[in-house]
């Protein structure tokens, strides 16, 4: 039985390349991704997760036909199907891949609606400086460490000292935004617009490029932040 192929066809090519880059960076944190690909008229929005940061990643896109799907595939075959400056991301198109069994937090997504904006948020400036300023500090207690002590237990606790920290008064935890500017969704630029949305338990930190979601309150699970805070 030979089963269609779902070739994807997108309103502006760099749509295309914004995509696989998104892709490209999920992979860097995770060669085994997968990602979920809902699709409603000319709308396209991909979720991933970044497991280090404990956060969801959202990156939307316009296609130039309607489609109706809800799947999900590998970040890794999806890359290689839309190209990586070749013909097929030049002409803004790539193919659907086979669907695979994807991980518990695919069944988890944010809420499509009711979603309202907080204040209190920082510009985009002052967001990309404490994340600077926690990476400078994780690196200085680290090295601070003891060599009996300096384990990968320890090494966490620090991380996680350190990355739950909140924004202001937003409850916004720094992995999220360290998670957007190592995922290029954040610029230190004054202008550059940034907004902290919320709905029931779920927060989101959107930007022109795409959104970080997580859930709210004692959600501050961190993963291996704490040693790869410098490959970002």
């Amino acid at each position: 039985m030979t089963v269609p192929v779902l070739r994807l066809e997108f309103a502006d090519a760099r749509e295309t390349a914004d995509l696989a880059a998104f892709l490209a960076r999920l992979l860097h944190y995770d060669r085994a991704a997968a990602v979920r690909m809902q699709a409603g008229g000319s709308a396209l929005a991909v979720f991933g997760r970044l497991p280090s940061f404990e956060v969801l990643a959202v990156r939307t896109a316009r296609l130039a036909g309607r489609h109706d799907f809800d799947t999900t595939v590998s970040a890794g075959e999806l890359l290689e199907s839309l190209g990586t400056g070749d013909e097929e991301t030049a002409a803004g198109s790539g193919v659907l891949p086979a669907a695979v069994t994807g991980p518990p937090w695919t069944g988890v997504l944010p809420p499509r609606a009711g979603w309202r904006e907080l204040a209190g948020l920082p510009g985009p400036v002052s967001l990309c400086e404490a994340v600077t300023a926690a990476v400078a500090e994780f690196r200085s207690r680290d090295e601070a460490l003891p060599e009996d002590r300096r384990t990968r237990a320890e090494r966490d606790t620090v991380g996680r000292e350190i990355w739950s920290r909140t924004i202001g008064s937003t409850g916004l935890p720094l992995r999220a935004v360290h998670a957007a500017q190592s995922l290029g969704f954040l610029r230190p630029a004054p202008d550059f617009p940034v907004a902290l949305l919320a709905a029931g338990t779920w927060l989101r930190l959107r930007t022109p490029f795409g959104s970080i979601a997580l859930r709210g309150q004692g959600n501050n699970g961190l993963g291996t932040l704490a040693v790869s805070v410098g490959t970002g």
